[in-house]
């Protein structure tokens, strides 16, 4: 894993790699953290064809990113949060970001299947929404992954059998209320009126009536005062 370097103490600036300690001791200091780095905020300062450099606190993190990830993100100089992974190989350390916690679920998945290596599984994750994914998966379309290097047909009858049954829907956006700043919607309240009684008299309630004191006059009559 390579991190670059902010200002140094006689003012340069210069990229370095961690070639001080041997590969086998920089996992051992990782091997117990490395789901710590599981989230990332700071301002990208260079943007390639496959991943990002992103400064943090003047260290900049190198965070691979999908190709459709990489059309979506702010430009050099401006400010990204990013959910990542850090895949510990026997002779690399590489982070894979994300823009949600679910496509970082799903890349965790992903990575636990047997033959299905980092680059690929960042590509699923990422083919479309997880809900979309996870469709897809449960109706057996093998298709979804033809587009996907190194992913044939017998590897995407795996990935859909191993993954059948593990992918959770995203939870319902709560819904929103529908008369939270009415003032005739507040005024029934006060009157001692309960939250949905008030909210089903409201809404028989004609578009014509617009001021608060007809919609509060109507809204009595609805309630049996």
């Amino acid at each position: 894993m390579s991190i670059a370097w902010g200002w140094s103490p006689v003012g340069l600036n210069f990229e370095t790699k961690l070639n001080i300690l041997k590969i086998k001791d920089i996992m051992n200091v990782l091997e117990s953290k490395t789901a710590m780095i599981s989230y990332l905020q700071g301002k990208i300062i260079l943007k390639k064809e496959k991943f990002i450099i992103l400064e943090v606190s003047g260290v900049g993190f190198e965070i691979f990113l999908a190709e459709s990830t990489l059309n979506k993100i702010a430009q050099i100089g401006q400010s990204f949060n990013v959910f990542c992974y850090l895949d510990v190989g026997e002779r690399s350390l590489k982070l894979y970001g994300f823009l949600t916690y679910e496509e970082l679920e799903l890349f965790r998945l992903l990575r636990n299947i047997s033959g299905v290596g980092p680059k690929a599984a960042l590509d699923i994750s990422s083919i479309g929404s997880p809900e979309k994914i996870k469709k897809e998966i449960e109706k057996g379309n093998e298709a979804i992954f033809e587009d996907i290097p190194g992913i044939g047909k017998k590897k995407a009858r795996k990935i859909i059998l191993e993954l059948s049954g593990k992918l959770k829907s995203p939870a319902p956006s709560p819904q929103k209320e529908t008369f939270p700043k009415d003032e005739a919607f507040l005024a029934l309240l006060n009157l001692g009126f309960k939250k949905e009684e008030v909210k089903t008299a409201l809404s028989k309630l004609p578009k014509e009536i617009e001021k608060t004191e007809e919609k509060i006059k109507e809204g009595l009559k609805i309630l049996g005062k």
